[in-house]
C-alpha cells in the first residue's frame, strides 16, 4: 500500500488533554496519541467526539515541553469499544510544527 500523505507520521508516547471550543462544558478527556506529524495528529479515545469538532489540545512532546493546538476532527472509526480519530491541526505555530519535523527527521536517521 502506497503511503498518500504528505508528511511522514510520528509515533509518540504522549497524551493530549481535549475540550470542545464552542462547548460551554469544559470537561477535559483524557487520549492517547497514535501518530502525529507537522499537520495534524491520530489518537484513541473512549469517548464520541464529533466529526468537524474543533477541540483545545495540549500535546506533550518528546522533551516534555507541552504544544498548545486546537485541533479538527476529520475522520473517525470505531472499533470495538474504542474510537480512532484523525485530526488536522488548526493555526499551530511554525515553530511547534518545525519542533514536530526536527524530531522526525532525527528519529529517521537514527533507524538507518
Amino acid at each position: 500500500m502506497v503511503d498518500k500523505r504528505r508528511y511522514a507520521r510520528t509515533t509518540l508516547n504522549s497524551r493530549l488533554l481535549v475540550k470542545r471550543m464552542d462547548d460551554t462544558r469544559h470537561e477535559e478527556v483524557l487520549i492517547e496519541v497514535t501518530d502525529v506529524s507537522k499537520t495534524g495528529v491520530g489518537f484513541k479515545c473512549a469517548l464520541p467526539l464529533e466529526i468537524a469538532g474543533v477541540y483545545e489540545a495540549f500535546l506533550t512532546i518528546w522533551t516534555k515541553e507541552v504544544l498548545h493546538a486546537f485541533i479538527e476532527i476529520v475522520r473517525i472509526e470505531k472499533r470495538e469499544d474504542m474510537f480512532f480519530y484523525g485530526g488536522i491541526f488548526i493555526g499551530m505555530p511554525e515553530l511547534d510544527a518545525q519542533r514536530i519535523e526536527v524530531y522526525q527527521t532525527v528519529t529517521e536517521d537514527y533507524k538507518r
